[in-house]
């Protein structure tokens, strides 16, 4: 526990890439065996499920303290984090317990289900074992809280200069469906047979925003372009006629879409399919807000397979016959999808049109109409480009409209988290109704820049009318410019829409309340 209270400080504490990759390096070079597979099932977000609420951790550290609830709860507001806020406010331990980590985490994993007093008393007794960075480390596995600033990428840089292999070989290996009880560090990185597993994918090739001008990337007629649509990105597998259906979230979706699994059929074994599953109707693509609530759904009912069928729009071929097709340039891999979809002759897989252009001047003025197909933009592929693995810049581009922008008043705010714990970060906005009154519409967290934060969060604590417990409401004065992606009528919010992506793209301090934008103006938004 104590290597890795120290790793997680290490990533907590720096900013720096290449610190935080030698000391990933370091902890895998030399970590006992067993905890080095939950470390990396940890990093690489893979679910933990806590053993405790939320609320009965409050409720335990404060009696285990000797508090009062109202002064653990009014300590948390103030630093933010609940994971600090009780290795802080409990007493010190006067006997450290030296245990591995996986030694915590079986004890954890043995206690799931358990009735409330002997998780209470395991999680009680565990405090008073750890000195303050190892509890930090046990109450955010009892959370699952684990925002350290490192991504999968990041891990997996680091266990190719660990091991020296490369970066696309470790990819692929932590994908698909592993977890931290069923296999070793040794197992899932280096058995030779590791690619066997018939359900894994491969790590999705990630395209760069286009911020260039379009003459920048050469002659039109070495790029290929296609809409961006707006669904789920996908990888649909068949092997050994079985089908597997993952979303780039690594999560492994097959049985959310039971209409796919005809494709079993119209498919040979040996292909694997990178799309955009959407919700698809009469010949047409659904918006997305369809899609979501569709796969919001615990159990998928026959209604909603009436209401909103799906398809898996094809973007690219990453196997073919069973053998890595990745490396083949993209227009070969485009021929070969062409020709498997036509032959599956499925209504449930269609391939994405490519765009017919002289020059980028006609593919600006295609872009213009991307909505109307219920598309977010164009993708922009170089015909010689191979699948990559992740982010990199140079071949694909995503060339998205602007968003679409409203003006909100700032109505409510709370704290953030993390470093952001002190300030009033999360904001909830409020435009005009037809009665003249201000309507809550939406919540944004980002956008502004720490300045900008600094300065509104003194605003905000100036201007407090009412306290609800973390939120504040304040006098409604502010007005934002906000951007988001779509927008839909929603029966869970008072203002009856809601936004997609909604984000702050600037403070408007040009203007007053009575400039923001009313709701009957968005609501033709819908209506176009």
């Amino acid at each position: 526990m104590q290597h890795f209270a120290e790793l997680y400080k290490t990533l907590d504490q720096t900013t720096k890439t290449n610190e935080k990759v030698d000391a990933l390096c370091q902890y895998f070079l030399q970590a006992n065996e067993l905890d080095k597979i939950w470390v990396l099932a940890i990093l690489c977000d893979r679910k933990f499920k806590s053993i405790a609420k939320t609320s009965e951790l409050k409720l335990w550290a404060a009696q285990l303290a000797e508090i009062p609830q109202w002064l653990f709860d009014e300590t948390y507001q103030i630093v933010g984090d609940l994971a600090e806020t009780i290795s802080n406010i409990l007493p010190l331990s006067k006997t450290v317990i030296e245990k591995p980590l996986h030694v915590w985490i079986d004890e954890m994993v043995q206690l799931k289900g358990a009735e409330e007093p002997l998780r209470k008393e395991f999680i009680c007794n565990t405090w008073l074992q750890l000195d303050v960075n190892q509890r930090f480390v046990f109450n955010k596995l009892c959370t699952g809280g684990f925002r350290i600033g490192v991504s999968q990428k990041l891990v997996v840089k680091a266990l190719a200069k660990a091991f020296n292999i490369t970066e696309n070989a470790f990819a692929h290996r932590l994908m698909g469906n592993w977890d931290a009880q069923h296999t070793t560090f040794n197992e899932l990185l280096f058995t030779q047979n590791n690619s066997d597993d018939l359900s894994k994918p491969y790590p999705f090739y990630l395209a760069y925003a286009l911020d260039d001008e379009l003459n920048n990337l050469g002659l039109a007629n070495n790029w290929q372009a296609e809409y961006k649509w707006d669904g789920i990105r996908s990888q649909l597998i068949v092997r050994n006629n079985q089908i597997y259906i993952w979303s780039r979230g690594e999560e492994l979706v097959t049985n959310k879409f039971p209409e796919l699994l005809s494709l079993v059929h119209n498919l040979p074994n040996g292909t694997v399919i990178d799309g955009e599953l959407v919700g698809y109707k009469n010949n047409k693509i659904l918006n997305f807000n369809d899609l979501q609530t569709r796969i919001t759904r615990k159990n998928v009912s026959k209604k909603y397979l009436t209401d909103v069928p799906v398809a898996i729009i094809a973007y690219d071929l990453l196997e073919l016959d069973g053998k890595d097709y990745r490396q083949q340039p993209l227009a070969e891999r485009r021929l070969r999808l062409a020709e498997i979809v036509q032959a599956a002759s499925n209504d449930y897989l269609k391939i994405s049109p490519t765009i017919e252009f002289n020059n980028w001047e006609e593919l600006t003025a295609i872009r213009a109409n991307a909505r109307q197909l219920m598309a977010e933009g164009l993708m922009l592929k170089n015909k010689t480009s191979v699948y990559q693995v992740g982010r990199k810049k140079g071949d694909w581009y995503k060339w998205k409209l602007e968003p679409y922008t409203v003006d909100a008043v700032l109505i409510y705010a709370q704290k953030g988290h993390g470093r952001r714990a002190n300030l009033y970060t999360d904001y909830t906005f409020a435009i005009w109704n037809n009665e003249g009154e201000l309507v809550p519409f939406t919540k944004a967290y980002s956008g502004l820049t720490d300045k900008e934060l600094v300065a509104v969060d003194a605003w905000i604590k100036q201007n407090t009318r009412e306290k609800f417990g973390p939120v504040r409401s304040v006098n409604a004065e502010l007005v934002f410019e906000l951007g988001f992606e779509g927008i839909n009528y929603s029966s869970r919010h008072k203002s009856g829409i809601a936004l997609r992506f909604p984000r702050i793209l600037r403070w408007r301090t040009d203007k007053k309340k009575e400039d923001a934008d009313k709701l009957s103006e968005l609501v033709k938004l819908i209506e176009v």
